[in-house]
């Protein structure tokens, strides 16, 4: 059987401490997550992924890098990319003299910032960027704002579907985030519990259409830290109905399913109760998640949270509070990269990625 890792963790600093290495090779964790505090320059980046990659090879180093405010390696050559936004605005405000010419520029920009975004970060060492955002932008949420596309699904959808074939010419995987829409509810999922209220048919229709269209393509999916009433009473990433029954039976989709931060507020109460990391990591896993994210928890403590949360699942496992799924496994290992990275200097005499650069709004 092949054992499931499906932590996802963080580290303090710019390299690797010993306690650092010990909870890399645990077995029940599987990847890292990078923030801008890991970041002094790409020598130190390139480095610091050489230490994660010679604890165990398999680690998926991912990082929150999607262009405009959610962007965490900004200096030292990293391309200063534009916020989802501009793509849609390039969709609908271009000049075009034959219908459909903006449409098809600004695809072929979304494309050129996959590309840019995924090599950059490769030659670098990264193996996995939490991206594209399929949010719909209803005017109504700061939180996602300008990182949405746009505010119609097929825009949306076309829009991310070149994004991700970018990405996938530079070899990286992609996340489609926030199942099944996080753009309807105002509230920052940060700091509280948002919802949704409105039917289900509603939320299908509109926000999850692009889940449906891309099933087939999207290697990753992260599910919202939102409440829809109308479906399930708890939010969407710790929802059966949501995950098993329509994102994989009724939307079709294969791909992995990892979990929003499990150290934000609106996945800290279940079922009017608050709950530990181990405790909301253990209904992620159960609702369906192959991978639960808990972030910015190794400068807490001494990251004591991360080593309660590897004691508790490793404790739930031991006492049959949790049996691991013999598939997800197999999924996370999807999400590594395909095909050798282009070393900086290359990438930076690359014609593709030159060009990809112009293309850029």
């Amino acid at each position: 059987m092949t054992f499931q890792a499906p932590l996802i963790i963080d580290i303090a600093g710019t390299r690797l401490t010993d306690a650092d290495r010990a909870r890399l090779s645990h077995p029940l964790v599987g990847g890292v997550i990078l923030f801008a505090r890991n970041w002094r320059d790409r020598a130190q980046l390139q480095r610091l992924c050489r230490q994660i990659k010679r604890v165990r090879s398999d680690l998926l180093i991912a990082v929150d890098h999607e262009g405009g405010r959610v962007q965490r390696f900004r200096s030292d050559g990293f391309t200063h990319l534009p916020p989802m936004r501009a793509f849609g605005r390039l969709w609908r405000e271009a000049p075009e003299t034959r219908p459909g010419e903006a449409a098809l520029a600004a695809c072929n920009a979304a494309t050129a910032a996959g590309y840019v975004l995924g090599a950059e970060l490769r030659a670098c060492g990264v193996d996995f960027s939490f991206t594209p955002v399929l949010d719909l932008d209803h005017g109504r949420s700061e939180v996602i704002g300008d990182r949405a596309f746009d505010g119609d699904a097929r825009v949306v959808t076309l829009l991310a579907q070149a994004l991700m074939h970018g990405l996938r010419l530079a070899g990286m995987a992609h996340c489609g985030k926030h199942f099944p829409g996080h753009g309807w509810a105002e509230a920052d999922s940060h700091t509280e519990l948002p919802v949704d209220g409105r039917p289900l048919q509603t939320i299908l229709n509109e926000d999850a259409a692009p889940y449906g269209w891309l099933s087939a393509a999207l290697t990753a999916v992260m599910p919202a830290h939102v409440v829809y009433p109308q479906v399930d009473a708890r939010p969407a990433g710790f929802s059966r109905r949501w995950l098993h029954d329509i994102l994989r039976a009724e939307l079709g989709f294969t791909g992995a399913i990892i979990s929003d931060d499990l150290a934000m507020a609106a996945a800290r109460v279940l079922d009017g109760r608050e709950v530990s990391p181990t405790e909301a990591a253990l209904a992620a896993l159960q609702a369906g998640c192959d991978l639960v994210l808990l972030c910015n928890q190794s400068t807490v403590d001494d990251g004591e949270p991360i080593d309660d949360l590897i004691e508790g699942l490793s404790r739930a496992l031991f006492e049959g509070r949790w049996v691991p799924d013999e598939t997800a496994e197999g999924r996370r290992r999807a999400l590594l990269p395909q095909g050798e990275a282009l070393d900086w200097d290359a990438l930076m005499a690359d014609a593709r990625y030159q060009r990809a650069l112009e293309l850029l709004p």
